[in-house]
């Protein structure tokens, strides 16, 4: 519509339209000329194709449901084109389109989903261009999701990741175990709770992601990456939540999410929750369960089988180690009564022979035996008879040794004496000579005057008579005291 009313038609005359400034329209009559034409170009309501990018849910009964809608498509020439527009849903629809389209697609609305809607094109000179929602196609959104995920197994299917992880071994016994979930999820709880119960050992070890969310992808793949640096530590990994809505298993549908599962270098289990839907995630993966406790069950059998198995083992090696020990007890009794028997005949034979070969030594050993006992009597009266010439012999010259050391012994016997006699007349001879001189002395010393005088008294203080003999102890009267003394050879000896 222009701005501005139309200009004079050419060919008419000035003076028949004479020119007048454009006559200016409020703004409320340009809208409302706007909003009137568009009720009468768009009255009816149209389908349409749109993603929502954003989204006011109801925060209390009454309240409106207020979404952006966009589209955004490529032209003939390449040019990217946007499209925009808010969109509302009454309070009383969206309570009847809300639960139709949950029930039938398992999702709730929300950010980023594709859907078609039955709309009617509304203007308000106030608010602008707004889209009323009439209804929901859920068909559409199913069919996108369901394109969404062809895709993204087709692509998973050109990398072969659908089936790297089903090649992969995974141990019989999965006692070490690495466990991506929410920490305060239910489904952590009995996963935990059913391993403890079992009569097995199991070593968990959480790594806590989100479970739901557009963070849940990144966040379990980021728990991943924390677990490939430790991989020699476990046997598998489990990756569990405890249910939800549909909404929620959408995650479990990235591609980024199920690549990284399908190229893990660990056997993973899943057991996320839903009983009538398959992820993405679980195709990927080595072994897809439902729930966490079917997870948990899961391991629990394959330990019971490989208990039951080794127990088969254990009987069947106890059967055949019995009948083997049976087998070789009867061969090692055959044996031991071959052994026996041909021990007895050998030992017989070695008896026969051995009698023989005595009967064979004996004849000459006798023979000898006499011969050796002649000898020895031969020998014996040889040695009497050497014997009694040789203690002749040497009687004969002990006599005559006795007889030669008796004449030396008188020889020398002799010699000694009347060396003795010699000395005991030598020492007689100077006994006497002392025993004189001492008593001159003592008779020079009576007749000296008195004073000074020397008198020699017995050891008991009585005078002195008798004989002088040398070595006698006497007590000799100084004028200065009793001096005790001993005759000596020429002159006194006194005592200390």
């Amino acid at each position: 519509m222009p701005l501005y009313n139309r200009r004079p038609e050419p060919g008419l005359s000035s003076a028949q339209s004479p020119s007048l400034p454009p006559a200016a329209l409020p703004l409320s009559e340009l809208l409302a000329r706007v909003r009137q034409t568009l009720s009468e170009r768009f009255a009816d309501s149209y389908w349409v194709v749109a993603e929502i990018a954003d989204l006011t849910l109801p925060r209390f009964d009454g309240a409106h449901c207020y979404l952006t809608l966009t589209d955004q498509h490529t032209t003939a020439r390449g040019a990217q084109l946007k499209a925009q527009a808010r969109a509302t849903i009454w309070s009383q629809r969206y309570q009847q389109l809300s639960a139709v389209f949950e029930e039938q697609t398992g999702l709730t609305l929300r950010i980023g989903l594709k859907v078609m809607l039955r709309v009617q094109v509304k203007f308000h000179e106030q608010f602008g261009l707004s889209l009323d929602v009439l209804a929901l196609d859920p068909t559409y959104t199913v069919g996108d999701l369901a394109r969404l995920r062809l895709e993204t197994l087709r692509k998973l299917q050109a990398q072969a990741l659908l089936e790297r992880q089903k090649r992969l071994t995974l141990p019989i016994g999965v006692q070490r175990v690495a466990v991506i979930s929410s920490p305060t999820a239910a489904g952590w709880q009995d996963f935990v709770q059913q391993l403890q119960e079992a009569p097995y050992d199991f070593s968990l070890t959480l790594f806590p992601a989100l479970m739901q969310g557009d963070d849940s992808p990144a966040s379990i793949r980021a728990a991943l990456d924390a677990i490939r640096s430790r991989r020699e530590e476990y046997d598998a990994v489990v990756i569990i939540r405890g249910g939800g809505s549909k909404t929620d298993l959408l995650a479990f549908d990235d591609y980024g999410l199920a690549a990284a599962i399908g190229a893990f270098p660990l056997p993973v289990l899943t057991g996320i929750g839903h009983e009538r839907d398959e992820a993405v995630v679980d195709l990927t993966a080595h072994t897809a369960l439902k729930t966490p406790t079917a997870v948990a069950a899961f391991l629990i059998e394959r330990l019971a089988r490989l208990e039951a198995a080794l127990e088969g083992y254990g009987l069947r090696i106890r059967e055949l180690a019995q009948e083997r020990v049976q087998a070789e007890a009867s061969r090692l009794n055959r044996l031991l009564r071959h052994a026996h028997m041909a021990a007895h005949n050998q030992l017989q034979d070695q008896r026969d022979a051995l009698h023989q070969r005595i009967r064979q030594a004996a004849a000459t050993p006798r023979a000898q035996l006499r011969q050796q006992e002649l000898q020895l009597v031969r020998r014996r009266h040889q040695l009497h008879r050497a014997a009694r010439t040789t203690l002749r012999h040497q009687e004969q010259g002990l006599r005559k040794r006795s007889r030669m050391l008796a004449r030396h012994f008188r020889r020398l016997h002799r010699r000694r004496c009347e060396q003795l006699l010699r000395q005991q007349h030598q020492l007689q001879l100077a006994a006497t000579r002392l025993l004189h001189r001492a008593e001159l002395r003592l008779a020079q010393l009576n007749n000296q005057p008195a004073s000074g005088t020397i008198r020699l008294l017995t050891p008991k203080g009585q005078p002195f008579t008798g004989p002088l003999r040398a070595g006698q102890q006497v007590l000799l009267r100084l004028p200065e005291g009793v001096v005790p003394a001993q005759l000596g050879g020429q002159l006194p000896l006194f005592l200390s």
